[in-house]
């Protein structure tokens, strides 16, 4: 099983994650990773490994107080660095943790490969973000419009989370049929899988 964090807030937003995958660790996992937006700038750190190994790995240098961050379980792909999330875009601007298994994955990436966009990895989440940041290029008025549309041509069950580093003060949320939760507290968010 796999388990998502979000967060939006004043403190640092790495701590934070870092310590709800280590709440989510007993979920079982194969990979660990974070997706960090400072100054406009996507900053991702993921790889097959433990949650601890991943803090140590954090530049603990972006002062980011906002990000989202995942623990995998695959069920697309083998485990390895480039099939951890989060996945991104390849204008490394969209970043996208998801639990959950898109039905027609293996026809989304064929179309995506048709249009031109080189995947990096062999999961169904990598094709969600191109979906996404391909919706903001064709016109989409707000984050929120772009993943109502992309997650308008998936078939199958999820629960994510998308981060645009261009909009660094907003995460969208969507679910369908996976469990997801979101928390506000004074000035801040959170998102958790459970």
């Amino acid at each position: 099983m796999c388990g998502i964090v979000g967060y939006i807030g004043a403190r640092p937003a790495s701590d934070i994650l870092i310590e709800g995958l280590h709440r989510l660790e007993y979920r079982g996992y194969d990979s660990a990773g974070v997706a960090l937006v400072h100054r406009g700038r996507l900053k991702v750190t993921k790889a097959a490994v433990r949650v601890a190994e991943l803090r140590e790995r954090l530049d603990g240098g972006v002062p980011a107080t906002i990000g989202i961050g995942h623990t995998r379980w695959a069920t697309h792909g083998e485990p390895n660095d480039a099939n951890a999330h989060p996945q991104v875009d390849a204008a490394n601007r969209i970043a996208v943790v998801h639990n959950g298994m898109l039905e027609n994955a293996d026809q989304l990436r064929a179309e995506l490969t048709a249009a031109g966009v080189e995947l990096r990895s062999d999961t169904d989440t990598e094709a969600i973000a191109h979906l996404v940041a391909q919706a903001l290029d064709g016109g989409a008025s707000s984050l929120q419009e772009a993943v109502r549309t992309a997650l308008s041509k998936v078939d199958g069950a999820y629960g994510l989370v998308v981060l645009d580093a261009r909009n660094p003060n907003e995460l969208v949320v969507a679910r369908n049929g996976s469990p997801i939760v979101i928390g506000i507290g004074d000035g801040e968010t959170f998102v958790a899988s459970d």
